[in-house]
């Protein structure tokens, strides 16, 4: 196998890497980890390691021939990507990394408590007695700008122990109290306890419970902007900076004495993704993430039970406390379930966390359980094999003569009623071919089966038209499809079929997908064709029928965004210039139709006429809207987002 084949068979798909900020890894066959790197953009970064092989140093060359796997965990900073590096080079201690290779700790700030004119030191000891520590930290460099800077703030001892016993005893100042360089009881410009007071003040800063002086730092910086003072603004712009990599806080590093799981899980009708989190002594020592296929009844709620048992099994110990994105079925019974496995049959707590570090960490789970899932789907869908027998398993369920080959689904959106719209989506051998997808407006309807009937009535027009004319196929939207697919149950596939035939057109196959049950339905039959779960057909058209739906919902949003502004500009006296300004001042269509008349006249350039007159105008366009809207059924598609 040639270095190119190695890297193929692990190669990601075209767009399946998120562009998110995180932590990846290379693995080869055995499962052995090779490289751990960090990166702003994932998918910028990792393009790089895809090159030609000739390109790339010796060392990554070397690398990408042993490797087999690669996989990448999605987080909120790059603070957070660069201590995640660290903790898993330190666990994993992969042959090519070179950084962190010596397992030093990360640097923390101390202020040393115990002593009697306590300082701010920089150190990677965690056992010094007395100490309260803040940390850990990434970046020394910017640790020791900001130490100086924060030392302006709170002007303490920054001399060593013999320095100040020296000027203690002589009552002479020390060498950086004769310089302006320390605060402390050693210059003789403060007590020792003021000095311990302004330390408390500089504790409490650094602990998040202060923000004064970070505030105060930004007044003077604005009042020197105004006073075209720009160099002393540009300076405490830069101090703020400073004291921000001090204050940024670290969403993957708990307490030092936090043990305990964070499971985020994301699914779909099909298939469901759970990302694990371990946490031991604050830091993340672990993670898995794997699929669970989803049954017809099953909930999130029963998803989470089935994720924390199968997490568990009776020879592995859960921690005290284990977090969930949802609260699981028959919580008590687990609990109980999950203590008896820990030592002497200590408890066991489950809860959704509502607020703080635990919250966002439970962000980061739920956010790569949803990268898995998509990742998942991608190589699902991009798999050759799959997507053939799909083909053929749709041909032999639907009993048609050929295996549809040309894919065509229709799905109707509109809100409430209004701005109805349908998308056509084309998919060529189980792949999309977006160039050929359209969009329909429908002007006038009385329900969401009337809607399918003029849609397909139109593409069916269309289509003869090319027959007519004698054209053949030719790869763009005058091909026939071998497969027609409507979302919608009974009705809409009877709506579809009387379409089609009024045209004469039966060389095409049609059926629908109901959503929930999945089922498959095919005109004038009463039964529907239920197609398995797990199968690779029915996730192709699901995926058809989400894609088409997506489709949909753009068109009938983009729709809505413009009809605003065009019955604006409808209103005389009202330009283009002031359209944008009502909709810059209000933020949306739906709070400018609610803003009363002295809303609008209070805007700059409007006054009380214009002001009523464009007020007057949104409440009769709407009343007229809502006069207009059709009825709408309970199962009909009515605005959100794709599955």
């Amino acid at each position: 196998m040639t270095p190119e084949d190695s890297r193929s068979s692990f190669r990601p798909a075209q767009g399946e890497i998120p562009t998110s900020p995180g932590v990846y890894r290379f693995s080869d066959r055995y499962g052995r980890v090779l490289y751990i790197g960090k990166a702003k953009n994932l998918r910028q970064r990792l393009a790089n390691y895809f090159q030609p092989m000739h390109a790339l140093m010796p060392r990554t060359q070397r690398m990408l021939m042993l490797a087999a796997k690669l996989d990448w965990t999605v987080v909120a900073t790059d603070t957070e990507s660069l201590v995640l590096e660290h903790t898993w080079i330190t666990e994993f201690k992969p042959p090519f990394n070179v950084q962190f290779k010596d397992d030093k700790t990360y640097p923390y700030l101390a202020l040393t408590l115990r002593e009697e004119s306590p300082r701010l030191i920089i150190t990677r000891n965690e056992h010094i007695r007395g100490a309260k520590y803040f940390g850990p930290y990434p970046k020394v460099w910017a640790l020791k700008e900001t130490v100086s800077l924060l030392q302006q703030a709170f002007p303490i001892r920054t001399c060593n122990d013999a320095d100040y016993k020296r000027a203690m005893s002589s009552g002479r100042p020390c060498l950086a109290g004769q310089i302006g360089r320390c605060g402390g009881p050693c210059s003789g410009t403060i007590s020792i306890a003021d000095h311990r007071a302004r330390v408390e003040e500089l504790g409490a800063f650094l602990a998040g419970a202060d923000d004064s002086h970070l505030k105060l730092l930004e007044r003077e910086m604005k009042a020197a902007a105004i006073e075209q003072r720009y160099e002393e603004a540009a300076k405490l712009r830069d101090q703020m900076q400073a004291v921000a990599h001090v204050l940024e806080k670290n969403a993957i590093v708990l307490g030092m004495d936090v043990n305990l799981d964070v499971f985020g899980l994301r699914s779909d009708e099909l298939s469901a993704a759970a990302h694990q989190f371990i946490i031991r002594g604050g830091r993340i020592r672990g993670e898995r993430s794997w699929i669970v296929d989803v049954e017809l009844d099953d909930s999130p709620p029963r998803l989470v039970e089935q994720v924390l048992q199968s997490a568990y099994p009776q020879d592995r110990e859960p921690p005290s406390e284990i977090l969930v994105s949802v609260m699981p079925d028959g919580v008590e019974e687990l609990q109980k379930a999950l203590g008896k496995q820990r030592p002497r049959g200590g408890k066991v707590k489950i809860r959704v966390p509502e607020r703080g570090d635990k919250a966002q960490l439970m962000d980061r789970a739920v956010l790569n359980a949803g990268e898995n899932l998509v990742r998942h789907k991608l190589k699902r869908a991009s798999d050759i094999t799959a997507r053939t027998d799909a083909l053929a398993e749709i041909q032999d369920a639907l009993g048609m003569d050929v295996a549809p080959l040309r894919i065509e689904c229709i799905d109707v959106s509109h809100l409430q009623g209004t701005n109805v719209v349908a998308s056509l989506v084309v998919f060529e051998d189980g792949l999309p071919a977006k160039s050929e997808y359209r969009k329909y407006s429908i002007e006038a309807t009385t329900d969401d089966t009337d809607s399918i009937y003029q849609v397909v009535s139109r593409r069916a027009a269309q289509l003869n038209q090319a027959r007519a004319a004698g054209e053949l196929p030719n790869g763009v939207y005058r091909d026939r499809p071998q497969l027609l697919i409507v979302d919608g149950g009974e009705p809409q596939v009877a709506a579809a079929a009387r379409a089609l035939s009024e045209h004469g057109i039966t060389d095409v196959m049609l059926c629908g997908i109901a959503k929930r049950l999945e089922e498959i339905w095919l005109p004038e039959d009463p039964f529907p064709v239920i197609l398995p779960r797990t199968s690779d057909a029915l996730f192709l058209v699901q995926r058809i029928r989400d894609e088409a739906h997506r489709f949909a919902i753009t068109f009938q949003r983009q729709k809505r965004s413009t009809a605003i502004a065009t019955q604006l500009s409808e209103i005389p006296g009202l330009g283009p210039k002031r359209v944008q300004q009502l909709l810059k001042r209000f933020g949306s269509a739906k709070r400018l139709r609610s803003a009363t008349a002295a809303e609008i006249s209070a805007m700059p350039g409007f006054g009380d006429r214009l002001g009523e007159q464009v007020h007057r105008h949104l409440t009769t366009a709407t009343e007229a809207a809502t006069a207009g809207k059709l009825v709408v059924p309970e199962t009909d598609e009515t605005e959100g987002d794709a599955t």
